[in-house]
């Protein structure tokens, strides 16, 4: 499949069903909210270096794992249970992103968060789209992670931890908070075994556009979580 090259005047993607047997779709276009939108609602993300031109991915198969549905193992529903982790949500979301961006991930010299991903996902977040949940300790933010909300479908996009599971905790957060205001979809992006570990399974991307196909943008909710969602 050809990889195609955006119109940065024009928003808008081609079909994902056509990106290339590693996913990568297009290139080129911008990092801004118009733009962002209409990725996400596409089942497209963004994920280049800081030398890349800005590439537009849609894989196959999607890491995804059900709201509700994050496997909580016997420790972690102890420590849930513990109130050692305070959850917050759209307290810090720079800081979190900061978080993400700055720590050291094995096989990985470089950080898909550039300065420009860093400022466009800010901006998604200062308009109500873009979400932190965090988890804080003795108040200090130790973990925590960050992603998209559009319809009833969370497109999460990167998780930190400073100490033993700390960005478990959040996910298992977000995971529940997702299923109590009727959420359909949690999109893990890409397989890895951590995510694995968690519930997190490969769905194919067939399956996958049909979700998201049918995702009401009109049931997004919009503005900073911490006072919309009743935790």
């Amino acid at each position: 499949m050809p990889v195609y090259s955006l119109n940065p005047d024009l928003p808008g993607f081609p079909d994902p069903a056509r990106s290339d047997r590693n996913g990568l779709l297009a290139v080129g276009g911008k990092l801004n909210p118009e733009w962002l939108i209409e990725a996400y609602s596409a089942g497209v993300f963004p994920w280049f270096n800081e030398s890349d031109p800005i590439m537009w991915w849609s894989p196959n198969p999607r890491s995804v794992v059900y709201p509700g549905e994050v496997k909580i193992s016997k420790s972690m529903k102890q420590l849930l249970n513990n109130g050692r982790f305070e959850l917050r949500v759209d307290s810090s979301f720079e800081s979190v992103i900061q978080q993400c961006r700055a720590i050291k991930r094995k096989d990985q010299d470089d950080t898909w968060i550039t300065e420009e991903v860093k400022k466009a996902f800010i901006e998604m977040h200062r308009i109500g789209l873009a979400h932190s949940f965090e988890t804080w300790y003795n108040e200090v933010l130790v973990g925590g992670l960050y992603g998209i909300s559009l319809g009833t479908i969370f497109f999460g996009e990167s998780m930190f931890s400073t100490v033993p599971n700390a960005s478990k905790f959040a996910f298992i957060s977000l995971s529940e908070i997702l299923k109590k205001n009727s959420f359909v979809l949690i999109d893990c992006q890409i397989p890895n075994p951590h995510l694995t570990s968690m519930g997190c399974f490969d769905m194919r991307k067939k399956e996958y556009l049909k979700i998201l196909w049918k995702n009401d943008p009109e049931k997004t909710i919009i503005g900073n979580w911490n006072e919309l969602l009743n935790f």
